[in-house]
């Protein structure tokens, strides 16, 4: 086996340009892969929601009064994923519109009574994903004295739908990243194979064995996989670096999530492939060539 390690290195020595672009193709697709698995990562974390609530308001009916009030309260707060619920009378309402539109109109101080309804302010735990949340509300909804429940659920609906559009184009062009590279290894092979095809050729004569031909081919594959998808991971590590303290930041004020690298069994995986990928590419342009 020795033998054939320092015959596949003195190979890549040899063909240094070929195999420093089969490298760099590999890391790039590997980069490109990797880069697609730490945002779904990052991004599921998100809408896995952990401990987290998501908040809704409830409107009450306009038949709605105060002595309905406690009723109303405990039969919402005991659906399931329901764990807060505040009551919101239409005088506070109205207090809170006129705090934050202070300064830009005149007109809600002219108002004498307030024409807001009602309302409970609920949050609803998320921890299986929003899905549990619109589940909830369909319950709340039902209710007697409920008029409607606003939640945002057309802008979750919109971003779920972006999220698993974008989650299978990225599949797709890691696909393709991972099938360019595929193409480039099994090109590489062949342009070496035929730089060498009359020494192939000479030690088929002396009766040498296709295993003998083929190992060094083999460790190659494998060294090319293996040193490309390092470099791509190295890359990527870097990247985050730089710029992971200040994303972690933005989304720890929105979702109060750090981002996080690969986990060691994600950069294993990506290793794997790489080297299997480099390995791959060799086995069937051998295959094809030593029929």
């Amino acid at each position: 086996m020795t033998r054939y390690i320092k015959k596949a290195l003195a190979d890549i020595r040899s063909n240094r340009f070929l195999n420093l672009i089969t490298m760099v193709t590999i890391a790039l697709s590997i980069l490109a892969v990797s880069l697609f698995f730490l945002f779904f990562e990052n991004l599921g974390r998100v809408l896995d929601g952990g401990d987290r609530t998501g908040r809704a308001m409830v409107y009450l009916a306009p038949e709605f009064s105060e002595t309905m009030r406690p009723e109303v309260e405990s039969a919402v707060q005991d659906m399931a994923g329901v764990v807060r619920v505040a009551f919101v009378s239409k005088d506070q309402a109205l207090a809170r519109l006129k705090n934050e539109m202070a300064g830009s109109t005149q007109f809600l101080d002219t108002l004498k009574e307030s024409p807001l309804p009602h309302a409970l302010e609920i949050q609803i735990q998320t921890r299986d994903g929003f899905e549990q949340m619109a589940a909830a509300v369909e319950q709340i909804e039902s209710l007697e004295m409920v008029e409607s429940v606003e939640y945002g659920e057309k802008w979750l609906a919109r971003f779920l739908h972006l999220f698993h559009l974008f989650r299978m184009t990225g599949y797709a062009l890691g696909g393709l990243f991972l099938l360019i590279a595929f193409f480039i290894t099994a090109s590489t092979v062949r342009l070496v194979f035929y730089t060498r095809q009359s020494e192939v050729e000479i030690m088929r004569l002396v009766g040498a064995t296709d295993r003998f031909i083929k190992m060094p081919f083999y460790i190659t594959g494998l060294i090319q996989g293996g040193v490309g998808g390092i470099l791509g991971l190295l890359i990527l590590y870097v990247a985050y670096l730089l710029v992971g303290s200040g994303v972690s930041g933005i989304m720890g004020d929105l979702f109060d999530v750090n981002v996080r690298f690969l986990s060691f069994t994600a950069m294993g995986g990506m290793l794997g492939a790489s080297t299997f990928l480099g390995w791959f590419g060799c086995y069937l342009s051998l295959r094809q060539l030593l029929k």
